[in-house]
C-alpha cells in the first residue's frame, strides 16, 4: 500500500508496519455533516485488538494504521441536525462508526451485528477511506454511534467500557445476572474482561469467586 501524504488537521499514533511500533502521524478528518458530532478525545483505552491489528495478525491491516475503538472525550461542533448532543457534553465512541440504519439489527438498536457495520478503524467507511481510531486528537462520527457519559463520571474510566464494559455486561444482563442477588459467580482470571466481571459483579450484589490459578481463589 502507497504511503498517505502525513498532514491534515488531525494528530495521532500510527503503526506504519507490522513491527507494532507506533509513530507521529497527521491526516485529515472529514467535516462535520448534519447528522455529526465532532469531540475532542482526552482518553482512549487500549485493546488487545489493537495489538493484533497493529501486528497485521489477521493480514488484513491497512497502513498506516490508527488504532483505538474505546473513546473518550469532549463535543467540539455538533452538526445542523443534531438533537441529543450539544458542545461540552462528554460522549463516548465504541467499536463502531456506522452500520446500515435498515436492518433488523438496525431496528434493534443492535448496530453492532449489522452486516454492514464499519469498525472505528481499519475498516472502510462509506466514502471509501479507511477508518481511523482514538489514539488521536479528535474524530467526527454520526451522532447514533455516540454515546453520552454522566458529566460527573471520569473520562479515564469510562473509555474502557466502550469496549471490555459492553462485553462483559451485555451478557451479565442477557442472561439476569443483575436481577440475582446473593447469588455466586465465577470468573476464571482477573484480566482485562475478568476484573470488569467483578466489578459488575459486585454492583449487582452477587458474591464474585475468582479463580486465577489451579491454587489460588479469591473471593468478594
Amino acid at each position: 500500500m502507497a504511503s498517505e501524504p502525513e498532514h491534515g488537521n488531525c494528530n495521532s499514533w500510527a503503526a506504519r508496519d507490522p513491527s507494532g511500533v507506533l509513530s507521529p502521524y497527521k491526516f485529515s478528518r472529514r467535516a462535520v455533516q448534519s447528522s455529526d458530532v465532532s469531540l475532542k478525545i482526552t482518553h482512549c483505552g487500549v485493546c488487545h485488538a489493537d495489538v493484533v491489528w497493529t501486528q497485521n495478525k489477521h493480514n488484513d491491516s491497512e497502513y498506516p494504521l490508527v488504532l483505538g475503538h474505546e473513546i473518550a472525550g469532549v463535543v467540539t461542533e455538533i452538526g445542523s441536525d443534531v438533537k441529543d448532543f450539544k458542545v461540552g457534553d462528554h460522549v463516548g465512541v465504541g467499536t463502531y462508526v456506522n452500520s446500515c440504519r435498515d436492518c433488523e439489527n438496525c431496528s434493534s438498536s443492535l448496530e453492532n451485528h449489522c452486516p454492514k457495520r464499519v469498525f472505528t478503524f481499519n475498516s472502510i467507511y462509506t466514502d471509501g477511506t479507511v477508518t481511523k481510531g482514538g489514539y488521536s486528537s479528535h474524530i467526527v462520527v454520526h451522532e447514533r454511534y455516540c454515546f453520552k457519559i454522566p458529566d460527573g463520571y471520569p473520562l479515564a474510566k469510562a473509555a474502557p467500557l466502550l469496549c471490555v464494559g459492553i462485553t462483559v455486561y451485555a451478557p451479565m444482563v442477557q442472561h439476569n445476572m443483575n436481577q440475582q442477588p446473593g447469588k455466586s459467580l465465577g470468573v476464571i482470571g482477573l484480566g482485562g474482561l475478568g476484573h470488569m466481571v467483578v466489578k459488575f459483579g459486585k454492583a449487582f450484589g452477587l458474591k464474585v469467586i475468582v479463580g486465577m490459578s489451579t491454587r489460588r481463589v479469591s473471593v468478594w
